[in-house]
């Protein structure tokens, strides 16, 4: 069966779809009304005539910069399915990274929303061809219309989007995905976690980003399903009633969302007293209030979730204690930008605390130069894995072994039963003063399960290891009564728990990996598409 889907198009999945589903809702705009798979298809066909009026040519580079919307989606296979090759850029890059990303790829095409628009200004807007208006996908400035047409269907090889990623480096690269890539990840994704037309999906992370681009766009239009849009930012205040309206099916998530979720709102319930500390300190009580918590937490969402994927970052070890104790439909995904981007996963019910799961089944995984902890770098090879870096033939080289395997630069291990655990970045790994591997990503773990942080990073200033720690100043503050002199108090109370969180740290490390210092960020860190911190701005 693999073999037939490796000979497929985005193409072929679109045009399959609008025959099978084509009075099913597609997309939709958060109580705004539904577009069919039908009127899907008039819209791209509206947009692919434009395309060919204005004599944009097999393989031309089209950006797209917008908020997520069903027009994004519109844009997007509009492109793909037109032998042309989309750009997707992500909303939070500035306008200085925009403009390295349209030069970068060769864009003179870009599809624009009316909100992102004051991120290009009026020089670049006008050195594009054209420009499409992502609202009302009506042109804004063209150069003329040209007589061309294109009516070649892309076949499985075609380049299919350059996808800029944002890196946790700092260094933004294109990368390039097939046909062939996209269709195959769509076919092992659902391999994995079967999509049916009655599914409705949430969609609340950037559809600019591989992860949501993949597996919260493709495969739920390849299955019939309805995928509904937030009108703005995945706030509390815009989240919440979005769950009680939609009650998705499905939704894919970044572990920092979850981490606040039970930080700020399910930890609390369990420690207002000191009769509820120590009654949740008793392990099999600790268990039972997890349950209650994870009844009303489904609730939450909608009540009819049964999968809830994780993915972007590692979760922290406590939050998914109580995911687990609470029976929350939660599922652990591994994967990244040049792998299309799911490489392992599993299922709710199925989780193994802290990994990620095995591989999927067509995708051949080992783990190169095995230290005596059986940790190594992650290598891959399958359908899914990129094409290259656009216009980088020498990094493009450096990031595969001589026989073809592709180098993660990810640091893990498999279990005996093929389970995957992820220890952190072969870049961000330290040597410590007796040679010993210390990896920053587990002593972060550490750190953030305390109840009164909320992120944070492990540095090597001069080989001592400092920890930039953002704490939780709403618990802080809800904990202590504080008076006039709050802020001094504050602060006090901030100089404590740092003292604790250093011992509570240590206690639990082992000597290579203590840490010596202690300092206050007072702001969340920047972070990613997929919050991960950007470490470079912080080394």
């Amino acid at each position: 069966m693999i073999s037939e889907v490796l000979e497929l198009s985005l193409a072929d999945i679109y045009s399959r779809s609008l025959v099978d589903f084509p009075e099913r809702p597609a997309f939709s705009l958060i109580n705004k009304e539904k577009l069919t798979y039908r009127e899907f298809g008039d819209s791209v066909e509206r947009l692919t005539e434009i395309f060919n009026k204005h004599g944009i040519k097999k393989g031309e580079k089209i950006a797209i910069l917008g908020n997520n919307m069903p027009n994004w989606a519109v844009s997007y296979f509009a492109v793909t399915t037109s032998s042309r090759v989309v750009v997707p850029i992500l909303p939070d890059f500035t306008a200085f990274e925009i403009v390295n990303v349209i030069e970068h790829s060769d864009s003179d095409v870009i599809v624009v929303s009316e909100k992102l628009q004051y991120k290009l200004s009026a020089s670049v807007l006008e050195s594009f061809r054209l420009v499409i208006s992502m609202d009302t996908l009506e042109i804004i400035k063209s150069a003329g219309e040209q007589d061309y047409t294109l009516n070649e269907l892309p076949v499985a090889d075609d380049l299919a989007s350059i996808i800029y990623t944002s890196g946790t480096s700092g260094a933004s690269k294109g990368v390039m995905l097939t046909h062939r890539n996209l269709v195959s990840q769509n076919y092992m994704a659902n391999k994995l976690m079967p999509i049916f037309r009655e599914d409705v999906f949430l969609s609340i992370l950037p559809l600019s980003h591989a992860y949501e681009c993949s597996l919260g766009l493709i495969l739920p239009f390849s299955r019939g399903a309805h995928v509904v849009y937030l009108d703005g930012a995945p706030t509390p205040s815009m989240l919440l009633p979005a769950l009680s309206t939609v009650r998705p099916t499905i939704m894919l998530s970044v572990p920092l969302i979850v981490e606040k979720i039970y930080k700020n709102k399910i930890r609390p319930m369990f420690t207002k007293t000191w009769v509820t500390q120590f009654l949740y300190s008793i392990s099999f009580i600790r268990r039972a209030l997890h349950k209650v918590a994870g009844k009303k937490l489904c609730q939450t969402f909608g009540g009819n979730l049964r999968f809830f994927g994780i993915g972007g970052s590692k979760l922290d070890g406590v939050v998914e204690k109580f995911l687990a104790d609470a029976g929350f439909p939660y599922a652990i995904g591994y994967g990244l930008t040049e792998t299309s981007p799911l490489l392992a996963g599993c299922t709710p019910g199925k989780v193994k605390w802290q990994s990620t799961g095995p591989k999927l089944p067509d995708i051949e995984m080992k783990i190169l130069n095995p230290n005596n902890r059986k940790i190594g770098e992650i290598v891959v090879k399958g359908p899914n894995v990129m094409a290259g870096y656009y216009k980088d033939p020498v990094i493009t080289a450096s990031c595969f072994t001589e026989d073809g395997w592709f180098r993660t630069k990810d640091l893990g291990y498999i279990d005996k039963k093929g389970n995957l655990y992820i220890k952190g970045r072969k870049d961000n790994m330290m040597v410590g003063s007796n040679g010993e591997n210390i990896y920053p990503e587990e002593i972060e773990a550490t750190i953030n399960e305390h109840d009164m942080v909320l992120e944070s990073l492990v540095v090597n200033n001069k080989g001592k290891l400092i920890a930039m720690v953002h704490f939780n100043y709403e618990q802080i503050e809800k904990l202590h009564t504080f008076n006039d002199e709050a802020e001094v108090n504050l602060a006090k109370r901030v100089e404590e728990i740092k003292k604790e969180l250093m011992e509570y740290v240590n206690d639990r490390v082992n000597k290579s990996s203590k840490i010596l210092e202690i300092i206050e960020q007072p702001v969340p860190f920047e972070k990613t598409a997929t919050q991960k911190i950007k470490r470079y701005l912080y080394n």
